[in-house]
């Protein structure tokens, strides 16, 4: 009898977390010269001069000094950077998340099974819902296949955080709380949070151990629309998640006070698995096209939302759906993982569900309900009064530029992020004639706990190559020589900033570690190169790949003169949400679109010519 293999076990979503390598310290010599580099594209001679002066007097005084503080803390922690990059990018800020921080998404079902129709929601939503409780199930027994970057196995702690996870207010600083557990771990929550004007309900996901299939799932949720429909609206507590942080940390505190059973209704929330949005507030609850549902997710209803939940799942009334997450415990490639996983899962099944129709008894969603006073109601009032001034200063747009795609630019051998990074600078050389300070996130994942660095697309190659673009009397050979010598210089730091080799992050941990230490700020933070480059977060074009699935999503500028840029590559279309504050002068969203176009036609155009 022939020897038959054993079937290879399938790997586990967590096995690979203890032998990820650490989180690495780049040199200071090479940290320093490739932020020269980076702040050289901003400056007059003279300026430069200066910061090359203060740049070389940190690194033989006080930089040397806090590096090799650093080089002790990494010896203690295997991810230097985690808790302070979270204090700082995410838990100490007090500007309110919901509309800075957080994204928001369409779900992209709208392009094939479920494009817009009434009537149909709550069947949709059940189903949809059901195929999200299947992706909790797999990472809580560990089945979702670690992600990996050819063999190179990616950290996948960043999932933990997708369910049962709550940010928490704090007066100064906030916490998150994570609920969830893998099977071997033991109990996890299971409960679902539905909200519904402005009144909120639960129930168990899970009975007599089978996750509950979409036609019970539907009777759920029929019960919640029919109870509110019928009885007056909630109070709207949950607008409260929308506020400037410290006011809503005391709101918080004052909920709690007054009764403390609101503390195990806020308990709830915070454990549960994830909230589902029924979204039928006017004029969000219709939209037909990923502009009108992006920004309807991102800056609709805060009275339907819980801006602190790592996922709130958007159902609106005319069957479309959105989603906004709180950006403090993962990042987005998290969320797209999951709803491309739900995109695909929803096309297989024709949107349709396959099993019984079934539904076994079981108890109704019981409403959770706030003891509020009037300081309360005020403090909603207040919170909802400055969410809509903001929201309404928003400007977004979703458009799709579909002349060609990742198709086209592989055949002219090219980089399509790259491409599209590029495009992206001289849309905004040409339209401010100078170079826009730029953030592209680079993942570092391959360490452990890794997150994210700064990749500046800004590079002297970059706008070099923009300027011989706007010159009139540079021919096609030039321009083309101009675009390679970009290409390589930002492929060469994306890569570097992927192992690990970037200096944002690095220049952070040193300006960390010297005011841990009570020294006064490094002359290096104070330089005006330092800011206008974008250093502290002063990019003015905040921008990331989100990657080459269907799936998109929106974040508001990081500055008030800046732009958010996020994009999808397909085979044949390049798809974008831009992002602008209305009250900036400077800044229009559906200008950058159209400079961004007219480049992307530029540069195939180049690299066309090039190859006759």
């Amino acid at each position: 009898m022939a020897n038959v293999a054993p079937e290879p076990v399938p790997e586990r979503t967590f096995q690979h977390q203890s032998v990820l390598p650490p989180l690495p310290v780049p040199s200071l010599e090479s940290s320093l010269n490739k932020y020269l580099e980076a702040v050289r594209p901003f400056a007059s001679e003279n300026e430069f001069r200066a910061t090359v002066d203060v740049v070389r007097k940190f690194q033989e005084g006080v930089g040397r000094e806090l590096h090799q503080k650093l080089l002790q803390r990494a010896k203690t922690k295997r991810n230097w950077l985690e808790d302070w990059w979270l204090d700082t990018a995410y838990l100490e800020v007090r500007i309110p998340s919901q509309l800075n921080v957080n994204f928001a998404g369409p779900g992209p079902y709208l392009e094939h099974w479920w494009p817009p129709a009434e009537g149909v929601d709550l069947q949709r939503a059940s189903i949809s819902t059901w195929h999200t409780l299947q992706y909790w199930d797999l990472i809580h027994r560990e089945k979702l296949a670690p992600q990996k970057v050819g063999r190179v196995p990616l950290d996948m702690d960043q999932f933990r955080m997708l369910f049962c996870t709550c940010k928490v207010p704090g007066v100064t600083k906030d916490t998150i709380h994570n609920y969830f557990k893998t099977e071997s771990e033991g109990p996890c929550p299971t409960h679902l949070v539905v909200m519904c004007r402005g009144r909120i309900f639960t129930f168990d996901a899970v009975c007599d151990g089978q996750i509950l299939t979409p036609p019970e799932l539907l009777r759920q949720l029929r019960y919640v629309r029919e109870r509110c429909e019928r009885e007056p609206d909630g109070e709207g507590v949950a607008a409260l998640t929308s506020e400037e942080r410290t006011r809503w940390a005391n709101a918080r505190q004052h909920l709690i006070n007054i009764d403390p059973h609101n503390q195990s209704v806020l308990e709830t929330i915070q454990s549960s698995l994830f909230i589902i949005t029924l979204d039928e507030s006017k004029p969000y609850s219709t939209p037909e096209n990923y502009t009108n549902v992006t920004l309807a997710a991102l800056t609709g209803d805060p009275t339907n939302r819980w801006g602190d939940k790592s996922y709130n799942t958007i159902t609106f009334s005319n069957g479309t759906f959105g989603s906004v997450c709180d950006h403090a415990p993962y990042d987005a490639m998290v969320l797209v993982s999951l709803t491309w996983y739900l995109d695909q899962q929803i096309k297989a099944a024709e949107g349709k569900w396959q099993g019984s129709d079934t539904v076994r008894p079981m108890r109704l969603p019981e409403e959770l309900k706030f003891t509020v006073d009037d300081r309360v109601r005020r403090d909603i009032s207040l919170a909802k009064k400055q969410y809509l001034e903001s929201t309404q200063d928003l400007q977004l747009l979703c458009y799709a530029f579909t002349a060609f795609g990742k198709a086209a630019i592989r055949k002219k051998k090219l980089h399509p992020d790259t491409f599209v990074q590029l495009a992206m600078q001289l849309a905004y050389y040409r339209l401010y004639k100078q170079p826009g300070s730029c953030y592209e996130t680079a993942m570092t994942r391959k360490f452990y706990h890794g997150r994210t660095e700064t990749m500046r697309p800004s590079t002297q190659e970059a706008v070099d190559w923009c300027k011989t673009m706007l010159d009139p009397k540079c021919d096609d050979n030039t321009k083309r020589t101009a675009m390679l010598l970009a290409f390589d210089r930002h492929n060469k730091l994306m890569a570097e900033a992927q192992e690990g080799n970037g200096f944002d992050r690095h220049l952070l941990g040193l300006y960390l570690t010297a005011k841990e230490d009570g020294r006064p700020v490094p002359e290096l933070y104070t330089d005006p190169l330092y800011t206008r480059s974008g250093g502290g977060g002063n990019f003015v074009l905040s921008s990331s790949l989100v990657g080459y699935t269907t799936i998109l999503g929106a974040v508001a500028p990081m500055v008030h003169n800046g732009y958010g840029f996020f994009y999808r590559i397909r085979d044949d279309r390049i798809v974008m949400s831009v992002t602008a504050w209305k009250s900036c002068p400077h800044t229009d969203a559906c200008t950058l679109y159209n400079s961004f176009s007219s480049s992307l036609y530029q540069m195939l155009l180049l690299a066309t010519t090039s190859q006759l």
